[in-house]
């Protein structure tokens, strides 16, 4: 048949075209993440990131529309980097406490690498608290997702025997949550020198309250 060269042909160009306009839309958003990271979310905008890509401003609009679907990109691409980076290394671990540990250990890694430029979680909170929204909601929805692996992972420790069965999962998180956002107040923020010591002391006694009664012999 002599349209079938034709047809494959341009069969063959269309995914070359899309691989091409998806190479450069994670360009762009590399560039976004970086910028929001140190500018925070509000900190982006579509002229910024034209100019950093040598691109014109309908370039870089044609790739997501509107400043509120970028920032809510840039919110999906660091949580999916963060599950890369922490979620996915860690639950690798045996299951229980190791795995609890291993997820703490990592989260806290990766906020110490990040104090010179933020967390966009805990950045985005203080930006986004009292602003409704679909940037709010995506960016609530992406640490709700953390916090509800976090507390699965609790929740395994304890049927495994690792911590007490009255252990209210809950409230474990709170307080691990809150030794995080501790590090990033004194570390970023007031400059305090020994703050990754204290988090690990922090996280190491709360283990130790809830760690089940060592059992006694002889009875």
């Amino acid at each position: 048949m002599p349209t079938l060269p034709a047809a494959t042909g341009a069969r063959a160009a269309v995914p070359k075209t899309l691989q091409k306009g998806l190479q450069t839309r994670a360009a762009i958003l590399d560039a976004a993440l970086g910028l929001a990271s140190h500018m925070g979310l509000e900190g982006l905008s579509i002229g910024a990131l034209a100019e950093m890509m040598q691109m014109s401003k309908s370039g870089v609009f044609a790739h997501f529309g509107s400043r509120e679907e970028l920032q809510i990109s840039v919110i999906r691409e660091y949580h999916a980097r963060f599950e890369d980076e922490v979620f996915f290394p860690a639950i690798a671990a045996p299951r229980g406490l190791p795995r609890v540990r291993a997820l703490f250990e990592r989260w806290m890694r990766r906020v110490s690498v990040e104090l010179d430029s933020g967390c966009i979680y805990i950045s985005g909170a203080v930006e986004f608290d009292d602003r409704p929204g679909p940037v709010r909601d995506a960016l609530a929805s992406m640490v709700r997702s953390w916090q509800s692996a976090m507390e699965r992972a609790i929740r395994i420790a304890i049927e495994e025997g690792h911590l007490r069965a009255d252990t209210d999962p809950t409230q474990m998180l709170f307080e691990v949550h809150g030794l995080i956002l501790a590090l990033h107040h004194d570390a970023r923020f007031l400059r305090n020198p020994g703050v990754l010591e204290r988090v690990h002391a922090g996280f190491e006694r709360v283990v130790d309250h809830y760690r089940p009664a060592p059992a006694h012999g002889g009875r």
